[in-house]
């Protein structure tokens, strides 16, 4: 992801008609200050084609359904953050209304449906964390995808609409109006997310929440370094085929910069085994991930390249049982909306102990 800088600009503009002599028109010159536009946004992804891509794997059901191991696990992840998050003094807190921005199939509010979600060996049962949600809006660019299981039992276990979005990018609703602000598995596919991320901060109320996870940094590292390598060994160059990623670096100064305090950013692997490449990147594709970045080129990857990279995927990747690894990087993010009444910390200087003594004493 790339962030952009949004500056305003004054600009002169300098107005004479040519009908007056130099003189007059010397005093006639007048100068109009006007706000210039903000600089475009880097546009990395297609949207056009992520939305086609999205539309094709929910055409296939039962395919994306078995494909969709990865979202459900991260969603899961992401709840249990939610869960982890609440201070013992909100245990009892109700969300009146909860936004999942990039829904993909409602994997979320499938997650929050889950009986015992609570780990707590003291406590034999706990409640569906839908129970603390008067209503949840799940949105998405894709109407397929959004809708693909609106069959499904858990949409009776929780009270949700779906809305689609034509512009992921635009969220198209009033300042302080949710509760909390969920996201899985849809911002690595934002081109602007440092403005995604600021309308976020805008539509929640203060002192509320926003927990969200996406592919970052090294993910698929391993598909990633055998394509580069089969390509050049066969044709002399490489052309993008995985997409670019945000590193975890970066997310945290994003968080601040759209204005939420009180940050948490940690990194989550998932390590998923694959009989061979094909079936990675099968599974990618019935997950509506498969690559979507500008200027790629067109049409299925070669098959000599293809084969290339499988061979080379065994031999520096491979585990001893034949299987394939790949590796999912998660970027888990938390950040809160800021409010008058908020914890801040403390001074700089304000500490009545010296991490240097606690240090030597030791």
């Amino acid at each position: 992801m790339i962030s952009t800088a949004h500056r305003t600009t004054q600009v002169c503009r300098h107005i004479c008609s040519s009908r007056l002599s130099p003189s007059i028109a010397r005093w006639t010159r007048r100068s109009y200050a006007f706000q210039a536009a903000a600089p475009p946004v880097h546009q990395v992804f297609n949207r056009r084609t992520k939305w086609s891509q999205k539309e094709r794997a929910a055409r296939h059901v039962e395919s994306s359904r078995t494909a969709d191991y990865l979202k459900d696990e991260v969603a899961i992840r992401v709840c249990e953050r939610f869960r982890r998050s609440n201070p013992a003094k909100d245990i009892k807190r109700r969300y009146p209304r909860v936004l999942d921005f990039g829904a993909n199939s409602c994997n979320i509010a499938k997650a929050l449906t889950r009986e015992n979600p609570d780990p707590n060996p003291e406590t034999s049962i706990s409640d569906p964390i839908a129970n603390k949600i008067d209503h949840l809006l799940a949105v998405d660019s894709s109407e397929g995808m959004l809708y693909r299981d609106a069959d499904l039992d858990f949409n009776k276990q929780i009270n949700m609409t779906r809305e689609v979005l034509n512009n992921e990018e635009t969220l198209p609703y009033d300042a302080n109006t949710f509760d909390l602000v969920l996201s899985s598995l849809s911002m690595h596919w934002i081109n602007d997310l440092p403005g995604v991320l600021a309308q976020i901060n805008n539509v929640l109320k203060p002192d509320c929440a926003f927990i969200g996870a996406m592919f970052g940094g090294d993910t698929l590292y391993e598909l990633r370094t055998s394509l580069q390598l089969a390509e050049q060994d066969r044709r002399g160059g490489i052309s993008p085929h995985v997409s670019p990623l945000a590193d975890v670096r970066d997310v945290g100064g994003l968080l601040g910069k759209a204005g939420f305090k009180m940050l948490t950013v940690d990194v989550d692997d998932i390590i998923v085994d694959y009989p061979d490449s094909f079936a990675l990147m099968q599974d990618l594709q019935a997950m509506g991930e498969n690559s979507a970045v500008l200027g790629r080129e067109m049409g299925p990857i070669q098959r000599d390249v293809l084969l290339a990279a499988d061979a080379i995927y065994r031999e520096l990747h491979g585990n001893e049982d034949g299987t394939l690894p790949a590796t999912f990087r998660m970027i888990h993010m938390i950040g809160w909306k800021e409010s008058d009444d908020q914890a801040q910390p403390l001074p700089r200087g304000s500490g009545e102990i010296s991490l240097k003594d606690i240090l030597e004493s030791n």
